[in-house]
């Protein structure tokens, strides 16, 4: 953890060179007067937000319906 403080390496430093790149080429092409990009702005973002129950059997109810399925929870 200490060595990847001082050189990272892995796909955010993969990332970052692509980044450079396309950071230079969107600021020679911006508008006078607007402020120059962040680097941040060009690399991807991989997090994954958790989902509630309610999204989880949303998801469920609907690859249920799709692959012909019916919803057996009422029959209780």
């Amino acid at each position: 953890m200490c060595f990847y403080e001082i050189e990272p390496f892995g796909l955010r430093a993969d990332y970052y060179g692509h980044a450079v790149t396309a950071k230079t080429v969107a600021d020679v092409n911006r508008k006078k007067g607007t402020k120059p990009y962040d680097i941040e702005e060009f690399i991807p973002k991989f997090e994954q937000k958790g989902q509630t129950v309610e999204q989880m059997m949303m998801i469920a109810e609907m690859i249920t319906v799709a692959l012909g399925g019916e919803d057996l929870r009422s029959e209780a």
